[in-house]
């Protein structure tokens, strides 16, 4: 009987471990940082979906006018270290979640105060520290799994099959 127990116990300790592996998981975590000409240092923390040969925005998010965790699992963190200009508009150091909403070739980028959330079905755009609006490109080769790049000069992008989606923090 006590044998019997401990191998439960040992099995269910084993599972639990393995979920905690979010390498393992379809969409891995990624990280991207850079410390831009400005001296600011923009983080972002993201889970990295694949098309798989799924069409964006009919088989995966971003569904059109919906918010989008702007990745996959958790919601993306932004992370900047000091008080910036994103698209001319002031944001002020902090963590933030990272949320986007497509309207085609118009996006809005969304600053949330509560970056540590599952998704955005929390999402309360009262809780929006800031709201921006962006066009999106059409650029090729498509990217299959999604990435954001961040350059010195502050442009961030998320590229993710033919869409580049990108704003400026200064």
């Amino acid at each position: 009987m006590a044998t019997a127990l401990l191998g439960i116990l040992f099995s269910t300790i084993t599972v639990n471990a393995q979920d905690e592996d979010k390498s393992k998981r379809p969409s891995p975590p990624a990280m991207v940082r850079m410390t831009t000409t400005s001296g600011a240092r923009i983080q972002i923390d993201y889970s990295q979906p694949s098309l798989k040969g799924r069409i964006m925005g009919k088989d995966v998010e971003p569904k059109k006018g919906q918010v989008w965790r702007a990745g996959a699992n958790e919601a993306t963190v932004f992370d900047v270290n000091k008080n910036v200009t994103v698209e001319g508009k002031a944001l002020a150091a902090g963590k933030y979640a990272l949320f986007m909403i497509n309207n085609g070739s118009d996006w809005t980028i969304i600053f949330n105060k509560k970056f540590n959330q599952w998704g955005a079905y929390e999402h309360k755009a009262s809780d929006d520290a800031l709201r921006v609006k962006v066009k999106a490109v059409t650029r090729t080769p498509a990217v299959e799994r999604l990435t954001y790049l961040i350059s010195k000069e502050g442009k961030v992008s998320l590229l993710w099959g033919t869409t580049d989606v990108s704003f400026t923090v200064k």
